[in-house]
């Protein structure tokens, strides 16, 4: 087909954008699944009308549309070879709220968490909760009849789906809801698709024959996780409401275009999450079982291997504090009550219960704002599973089967035997109080064997869930992963049925096929098929911890926590979260490489255009290495990339001035006043700017009158310190452009009791990192480590003030040294701290005290460097300026600043970095009264501060400084 004409004539249709570009192309031929397929064009419609004139051009061209919301679905059910029609763009509107009634209208993009961040004022919230809520839309928990870890009490989203508007398959549009006899009757006798569908559903459910072989053959009514197939049983012929057949209909009868939903009240404040360690996880499927006699709101299950998959997570390994030991299995049992008596109460009750019957093991108690931490780490539960290293992964297939809780012990002895008769490990987590268990058996769908496997394990794993009545699906859907098993679940009957549903609602197939009937082989289409090679290539990066290069770009299972909004903290991914397109997500980029590494379109492979447009709006924050669970280091893929397209073209010149910038700064610094002259003068720098392709709103970092170095050496006969000694990192940065910075914490130190000495080393290297220039880079760090290596020690480290600086120690330098250096490197990196950590670690031996500070009240509103949130800590800082008695530090909720080094520098950047630093720094900072202090760690986040507000933010040592006595 002609994708240029194809797209010239529906781009001429609708108000929304089309694309068919082959980036686009490839960043939506995957979803959180296995399954990979290449789209024609992909769409993001801005309203029903565009919807409906994309259905009308399907029709006419006899092409598929694949419906998508976040691209978060675990079963294939959003990948496709038609038109991809993303609602997660524009159709973002909450329509209409009734308060009383309890019910509201959305358009499908809404994310679910900032819909509930819309209610919580009201005391409302929608029910059902995904561990995926901060990115996943309401158009796609219908299409899945999506539960979450409180399904216990809310059940499923078709529990609180009141009605849809939708687009049928001939483009005409009505709206689903529940019927009188006299509306049913209206529609029956009508003369078009709509009635044809509900005729053929009448006839269904008024034949008493077939309504038995229906209940019959769906699992069992106290199963209430039960998404498998089309809810044919849900229809009753005196409560006729398509609305339930929708739910969980996967985008494949129709498109919701408006949907109400039910709301419920707020829970009760007062939650504890009881915390049940338990020794074998044969065990937990009983401590299950009584915990659900206490009345819980929940009961999750987290296994050994998550367990440990979290301790190597820099993000996570902070909320594991409520574990001791090393458990098999943690059950996570939350309580809610309206007073703390009450709970405590049950939870005592429920421990002594526990203990009666057999369980012995540590019960943790969890109150407060702890509880959101331990839901945070198992909600990275799959995206943790990721990161195991290597090509072997445990792999999403039979994880989404439920039994009633009663059965899953004899249900999981049962499927412990299926495992071993293959010699196969699992993982085991999620939703054990509802009777679903995710379970992944670890295959390497890379090889022949495996695949193979991966379908018979399904086979065989449907036969023992009809055994137990149980569902093949609870909350996943079917899609493309269990399409193919429901004749076997269901019989031949039900299930032709199911295809005469979809043919009355699709004669033409245009919606979504292949998914839930009509299905092909579970075990085809899958991302690793075919053409798909391994990349072999000597990475100047040691990958040898993930396996290699590939399987570092592959530890992205397409999960989307790089789409999560501003509203929910972190940093990842500043520029999705300023421009809301796909492509400039970390899910986008690692696609994208991984596509076009293992499937390249070029002969020079380093140099293919789509991947290089993807990488362009990385800022190489490091947002990713800690907030994203399978530890994606964009950053560090993106620079191990550019240095091997550097390799096959030359190095442009902008580039080049920057990654050389220290060395440039180093001649200037000797005639500091001539420099400062022509970055000073509006003409010189206007014409300075227009050559380095600089924006000319930005003004140009002048260069301090003297280095730092040549203060260090004025101040060289300062007496051995009482506290000891440490070794000052003079960073490119702060030597030659904020010396005086430099200087204060000298000084700071000196009169805190340290004796301070800057070694003899070269500059960091950060600049050639920001551009990949790994070579050049690796040569410094070389440099770095043969200097240092033998003269920092515990007892006296090297401490750094500028955050990505001394922080390449700890996170570049050990994975890019020479072999002969890692040992070294390693010794540097522990002995490497950030100023903020080191008089916070020194604080709290007692060797700072508060009464050497001034007692004088100051409030700091505090923004943290983006290197410093992931690979370190913000709150370190916090904690030392909060060390003067009456000193108030308020940390700003802010992401990345905007500016990220060059990047904010670049004219063709500016605005972009301008929106980042508007989304909630520049805010937060002009809402701060004069008296406010505004702290930043980071060079350039001063910077993008005084550039954005006017306001000049000071380096947290600044402050410190002015307050000792």
């Amino acid at each position: 087909m002609n994708k240029k004409l194809l797209f010239e004539q529906l781009n001429e249709k609708i108000d929304g954008e089309v694309l068919y570009d082959n980036l686009h192309r490839i960043i939506y031929a995957t979803d959180a699944s296995a399954y990979r397929e290449m789209p024609l064009l992909v769409t993001f419609p801005k309203n029903t009308k565009d919807i409906v004139q994309i259905v009308k051009f399907a029709n006419e061209n006899n092409l598929n549309i694949i419906p998508r919301a976040a691209g978060t679905s675990l079963a294939g059910q959003v990948v496709g070879n038609g038109l991809i029609l993303d609602v997660s763009k524009h159709m973002t509107s909450i329509l209409e709220l009734n308060q009383e009634e309890k019910w509201i209208r959305v358009q499908p993009g809404v994310v679910l968490d900032q819909l509930n961040l819309f209610l919580k004022p009201y005391g409302l919230f929608f029910g059902p909760e995904t561990s995926t809520a901060n990115r996943c839309c309401i158009g796609g928990m219908l299409g899945n009849n999506s539960c979450g870890s409180h399904s216990v009490v809310y059940r499923a989203t078709r529990e609180h789906t009141i009605e849809s508007e939708v687009v049928l398959s001939d483009a005409s549009l009505t709206t689903f809801k529940h019927l009188s006899q006299a509306e049913l009757d209206k529609k029956l006798n009508a003369n078009n698709l709509e009635a044809k569908i509900y005729q053929k559903l009448y006839s269904i459910v008024s034949n008493k024959e077939l309504v038995k072989e229906i209940e019959d053959s769906f699992p069992e009514k106290a199963l209430t996780r039960r998404n498998t197939a089309y809810a044919l049983d849900e229809i009753k012929e005196d409560q006729f409401d398509l609305t339930k057949l929708l739910v969980g209909s996967e985008g494949t009868l129709a498109i919701a275009t408006d949907i109400k939903l039910s709301l419920v009240d707020l829970p009760p404040k007062e939650k504890a999450l009881v915390c049940v360690h338990c020794e074998t996880l044969e065990e937990s499927f009983h401590a299950n079982l009584i915990a659900l006699k206490h009345t819980p709101v929940a009961v999750e299950l987290m296994d050994k291997n998550i367990l440990e998959l979290s301790a190597k997570n820099i993000e996570q390994k902070a909320n594991r504090f409520f574990i001791k030991g090393n458990p098999d299995a943690i059950l996570m049992v939350e309580l809610a009550f309206h007073t703390r008596e009450e709970l405590d109460e049950v939870a005592d009750e429920m421990e002594e219960d526990l203990r009666t019957n057999g369980f012995y093991g540590h019960c943790s108690r969890v109150y407060g704002k702890d509880i959101f931490k331990v839901w945070s780490l198992r909600k990275a539960g799959l995206g943790l599973l990721s990161n195991m290293p290597g090509s072997a992964k445990p792999v999403s297939v039979i994880e989404d089967t439920a039994v009633v809780p009663e059965k899953l012990p004899a249900y999981m002895k049962e499927f412990k035997q299926l495992m071993d008769q293959y010699n196969l490990s699992c993982v085991y987590h999620a939703h054990i109080g509802t009777g679903e268990l995710h379970l992944r058996p670890i295959l390497d769908l890379k090889k022949k064997k495996d695949k193979e496997l991966f379908h018979t394990l399904a086979k065989e794993t449907a036969l023992l869930v009809k055994k137990y009545r149980g569902s093949l699906s609870g909350e996943h859907g079917d899609g493309r992963l269990r399409g193919e098993f429901i004749p076997l679940m269901f019989g031949e009957t039900v299930y032709n049925l199911m295809c005469e549903v979809k043919d009355v609602f699709d004669p033409k197939g245009i919606l979504n096929p292949n998914k839930i009937v009509n299905t092909p082989s579970m075990n085809t289409s899958l991302r690793y098929d075919g053409d798909y090679k391994d990349v072999k290539v000597d990475t100047y990066f040691d990958f040898s911890a993930q396996k290699g290069w590939l399987s570092a770009i592959e530890q992205c299972n397409g999960s989307g926590d790089c789409r999560k909004g501003i509203e929910f903290g972190g940093t990842m991914c500043p520029s999705y979260r300023a421009t809301g397109d796909e492509k400039n997500t970390t899910r986008a980029r690692a696609n994208t490489l991984r596509e076009l590494l293992s499937r390249p379109q070029s002969s020079k492979i380093f140099s293919q255009p789509e991947i290089l447009e993807a990488l362009e709006l990385c800022v190489s924050c490091k947002a990713c290495k800690s907030e994203c669970p399978s530890n994606v280091d964009m950053t560090r893929l993106k620079a191990e990339f550019m240095q091997h397209h550097y390799d096959e073209n030359s190095v442009g010149y902008r580039t080049w001035l920057v990654a050389f910038l220290p060395q440039l700064q180093a001649c200037f610094s000797k005639i500091p006043f001539l420099y400062n002259m022509v970055v000073n003068n509006s003409l010189s720098s206007t014409l300075l700017k227009k050559i380095l392709k600089f924006a000319p709103q930005r003004s140009l970092p002048p260069l301090s009158k003297m280095t730092l170095r040549s203060f260090a050496k004025r101040y060289s006969n300062q007496e051995k310190g009482k506290n000891g000694k440490v070794y000052l990192f003079a960073d490119e940065f702060t030597n030659h452009m904020e010396a005086e910075i430099g200087t204060k914490f000298i000084e700071l130190l000196s009169q805190l009791g340290y004796e301070v000495e800057i070694p003899k080393h070269i500059e960091s290297g950060r600049t050639a990192l920001s551009k990949g220039l790994l070579k050049k880079a690796k040569k410094i760090a070389n440099r770095n480590v043969n200097l240092l290596k033998d003269i920092v020690t515990d007892n006296e480290p090297l401490i750094g003030i500028e955050p990505s600086c001394i922080l390449s120690f700890r996170d570049e330098y050990p994975d890019l040294v020479d072999n002969e250096l890692k040992e070294g490197a390693k010794k540097l990196a522990k002995s490497s701290f950030l100023f903020d950590e080191f008089l916070l670690s020194e604080i709290k031996k007692g060797k700072i005290v508060k009464e050497q500070f001034s007692s004088e009240p100051l409030k700091i509103f505090l923004h943290g460097h983006c290197h410093q949130k992931s690979l370190a800590s913000v709150e370190a800082s916090r904690d030392m300026l909060s060390l003067p008695q009456n000193y108030e530090v308020e940390m700003i909720p802010s992401g990345c600043c905007g500016m990220a080094g060059a990047f904010g520098y670049e004219k063709k950047n500016y605005d972009l970095s301008m929106a980042m630093g508007e989304q909630v720094l520049f805010p937060y900072v002009r809402k701060a009264t004069p008296d406010i202090q505004i702290a930043a760690p980071g060079t350039s986040c001063r910077q993008q501060i005084f550039d954005g507000t006017g306001r000049q933010a000071k380096h947290p040592i600044e402050i410190l400084f002015k307050a000792l006595k």
